[in-house]
């Protein structure tokens, strides 16, 4: 019961993010996936070239 009442009291004291925030950590989020993504492909793409010149 002590570990309830703690967890309780502990949620009374966490500070949530407005939709603000929430939107703005969201989108930042969602850019940084897609700049990764497209990193990521473009490096794949790269490589793929170098094996079908070299390798294959």
């Amino acid at each position: 019961m002590k570990f309830i009442k703690s967890v309780i009291h502990e949620m009374t004291l966490v500070t949530w993010p407005t939709a603000k925030e929430t939107r703005r950590d969201t989108t930042t989020v969602i850019i940084t996936s897609l700049i990764f993504a497209a990193y990521f492909a473009l490096a794949d793409w790269v490589i793929l070239l170098l094996l079908k010149a070299f390798v294959f």
